[in-house]
């Protein structure tokens, strides 16, 4: 991971995570995911990471849609 970057969100369910992050990218938040679930269980994390200037933006966008 770059510097400058930081996690934002975290899920055990990609779903949600990628809500999120669409969610972000729609506000024009630059978003990505880190998946770290194992397969073929799917048990572990998925992160999403913004860019460190945005994140009291993207905090208050996460809140406001109840995500």
């Amino acid at each position: 991971m770059e510097v400058g970057w930081v996690k934002i969100y975290t899920s055990a369910d990609f779903f949600k995570s990628e809500l999120v992050r669409q969610v972000l990218i729609d506000h024009e938040i630059e978003a990505i995911i880190i998946n770290k679930q194992g397969f073929p269980y799917r048990i572990g994390e998925v992160e999403v990471y913004i860019n460190e200037d945005d994140f009291q933006k993207a905090l208050e966008i996460i809140v406001k849609n109840e995500l």
